[in-house]
């Protein structure tokens, strides 16, 4: 079943292969065999934290807990030891959830051959979701886990666990995962696959290291259940950067599914894949079809999950249970007797799936269309081919899974299997008055809800998100444009002033900008010769980077004051738009126009066509960067004195009246009294009336003139 180039990539032989199962056993074999590395550290993660502790009970290795402290520690005693710790470069949904400037905690300030990236070599909507750790090419790590808060648990999954507790002792529910462990090639694939993400995020192949001792680096307390395996790796690769997808791990899940005979097993975080759906409804409606048993958590977590890969999932549960008229499909839940079942049983976040006693996939990818399609991801598998030593490697996770969830032996769930002739029948029959239980569950269906949802692409897409579409499909038509600009504006917005917030709190900045530190710095450069150049070369830089005019303005005025800073920001500014302008006009309109896209070709067209008059007012009004503005301006073919001018006389009012602004607040701040309070206020009235103007002759144009740049 397993064939390179269709729904693998390579298959490599283990020397030994273990299964990890719950955060117990596999953060403890990532700490030990970290711990021993000599050569290499290789580390890809959906989300990576430098606080968590991979031992909450305390590893007593010698070397600090937390594990960006871990990882620096461990490569700093070691002379010839690199470390690569790369992980998704996350969108700001998960803000609030994850470690904020991780690079200033893993890589800044860590060792010089500790190195961490975030990967953000993506297509739209896309995200990293490989989780792999490589030690010295000799030991590999393959599985669900992130290395962040929030994973740690037993198998017991007890209640009030004083371990279960973040980074700040706040306590987290139960929570279940798998990973595999491997040596020998399998292993050194995974070193090359790894070097291979590290270099698409980076631009840089980490460099080949001596293979090190598996014996050494294989943890004590680990068993092996096979010695000498053949181990498939497939993946799940978006078409980016002229690469075109890989969709291994889709043609093996299918696969998976048309060769089951008796049953099909699998435990995965999401189930919303229409593409997998298919596949189960078409195996159950047929005579000889296998049953299928899925495990899943009873709830997502999180509003969010819960509006949008629920809601999916209900709808696939739906479908299925229509179609299935010989009774072969049920969603199952693990229970817990000490947990709420209303609030959610355990969490599951595994993705397991097992065909039959003769295949087995485990590792990253969830049962969705964007894990078969848009995520970078990377699963193992093992096929039997009739060797009943892999065969009962195989059913022997399966056993183990089910016995964990059912409160019984792997034993008790073989003989149930083997008796009963049906793993359904062998379920049911495990679970009576347990505490631990495996319950049938059947997400809510709302016809009418349903019906209100958009397609499925939109939550869970197979190919990389087209913005356009996904407005499309969330906003009627009368309000899609403007809704997503405001929209886009709001985050912008929100996400600046976090930065800002954190940056004031956390780094010296508010000592940096004191008012008086400024003002102070600004005498001091204002009184030497060299003045005007310095603020011609920080405008021209600024404008390569398309650092925001307006603090650059608001700058100026407090260092030169209200005579000399708008002479000053008058020649700056129309230096930066100049050079930004050439750039424009070298580049070429064909060339802007395939890297803008199709808004800013509109401005384009009304820049070209209303020349002078266009400048002036896009300068009045920001309606797009400064620097934009001017690159689309120079492959628009305007004239170079049309462009000047315009830059001149649409800037000017907004030059003077914010220096005017910064003066007077100055003066406010340093000696408050009525006249400084009340010429401040005249300034604040003279912007708002300027704006207030210029927004009634831009509507004004835009009414009597469908070319205007509104």
């Amino acid at each position: 079943m397993l064939v390179p180039g269709r729904n693998c990539w390579r298959i490599e032989q283990a020397t030994r292969l273990a299964f990890l199962v719950d955060g117990e056993e596999y953060f403890g074999a990532v700490r030990r065999a970290l711990a021993r590395a000599r050569h290499s550290i290789l580390i890809l993660g959906w989300d990576i934290d430098s606080r968590m502790r991979l031992v909450p009970d305390g590893a007593n290795d010698g070397l600090p807990e937390p594990l960006g402290e871990f990882l620096n520690a461990v490569v700093a005693r070691e002379p010839h030891l690199s470390g690569y710790v790369l992980s998704w470069d996350f969108a700001m949904l998960y803000a609030m959830e994850r470690e904020w400037l991780p690079i200033y905690k893993l890589d800044w300030r860590t060792h010089r051959r500790l190195s961490f990236r975030l990967d953000d070599r993506h297509p739209v909507g896309a995200s990293h979701h490989q989780k792999v750790i490589v030690v010295d090419d000799a030991l590999a790590f393959v599985s669900g886990y992130d290395l962040t808060r929030c994973r740690w648990d037993t198998s017991a999954h007890r209640t009030a666990d004083p371990r279960r507790v973040d980074h700040r002792g706040e306590a987290y529910p139960p929570f279940h995962d798998v990973g595999a462990m491997v040596t020998g090639d399998c292993a050194r694939a995974l070193g090359d696959l790894a070097r291979e993400r590290w270099h698409r995020a980076t631009g840089h192949r980490p460099p080949p290291t001596p293979v090190g001792d598996e014996d050494v680096l294989w943890p004590d307390d680990v068993a092996p259940v096979a010695h000498d395996i053949d181990v498939a790796i497939s993946r799940t690769e978006p078409a980016f950067a002229g690469r075109a997808a890989v969709t291994e791990i889709r043609a093996l899940q299918l696969d998976a599914i048309a060769h089951a005979r008796a049953h099909l097993f699998a435990e995965n975080q999401y189930f919303t894949s229409r593409t997998i759906a298919d596949a189960f409804a078409k195996r159950i409606t047929q005579d000889d079809g296998p049953e299928i048993a899925v495990l899943s958590p009873y709830m997502q977590s999180g509003w969010l999950e819960i509006s949008t890969m629920g809601a999916l999932r209900a709808r696939i549960d739906h479908r299925l249970r229509e179609a299935d008229r010989h009774g072969r499909y049920r969603l199952y839940c693990p229970t817990l007797g000490w947990l709420d079942h209303g609030d959610g049983c355990l969490n599951v976040h595994s993705k397991v799936m097992v065909a039959d006693d003769a295949l087995l996939i485990i590792g990253s990818a969830n049962l969705s269309e964007r894990s078969l399609g848009i995520d970078t991801e990377c699963n193992l598998a093992i096929e039997a081919g009739g060797d009943p030593r892999i065969a009962g490697v195989i059913a022997g996770l399966r056993d183990r899974l089910l016995a964990e969830h059912l409160g019984t032996t792997p034993e008790a769930v073989a003989t149930a299997i083997s008796r009963e002739g049906s793993l359904h029948r062998a379920i049911a029959a495990l679970a009576n008055g347990n505490e631990r239980s495996l319950v049938v569950i059947e997400p809510r269906f709302d016809p009418a809800l349903d019906a209100l949802m958009p397609d499925q692409h939109v939550f869970d897409p197979e190919q990389p998100l087209d913005p356009d579409l996904v407005a499309a499909d969330l906003a009627p038509q009368e309000v899609r444009s403007g809704t997503r600009a405001r929209l886009i504006g709001t985050a912008a917005g929100v996400a600046a002033l976090a930065i800002m917030a954190v940056a004031w709190r956390f780094t010296p900045l508010h000592e940096w900008l004191a008012l008086d530190r400024l003002v102070d710095i600004g005498a001091a450069v204002s009184e030497e010769p060299w003045a005007p150049l310095a603020v011609l070369v920080a405008y021209v830089g600024a404008g390569l980077v398309a650092f925001p005019l307006l603090v650059l303005i608001a700058v100026t005025a407090l260092v030169f004051g209200p005579w000399l800073g708008p002479v000053y920001t008058i020649i700056g500014a129309t230096a930066s738009a100049a050079l930004t302008f050439g750039i424009g006009r070298r580049l070429g309109r064909e060339t802007v126009r395939k890297l803008a896209g199709k808004r800013v070709n509109d401005l384009s067209r009304r820049l070209a066509k209303r020349g002078l008059i266009a400048i002036a007012f896009v300068r009045m009004l920001p309606i797009a960067p400064f620097s934009i503005v001017n690159v689309v301006a120079g492959a628009s073919h305007i004239r170079w004195s049309d462009f000047l001018l315009g830059t001149v006389i649409g800037l000017l009012p907004g030059i003077v009246t914010m220096t005017f602004f910064v003066d007077r607040a100055i003066a406010a701040l340093r000696d408050p009294g009525p006249d400084t309070i009340g010429l401040l206020a005249l300034a604040l009235a003279l912007i708002i009336a300027l704006a207030f103007v210029l927004r009634r002759m831009l509507r004004g144009r835009g009414r009597g003139d469908t070319s205007a740049p509104a």
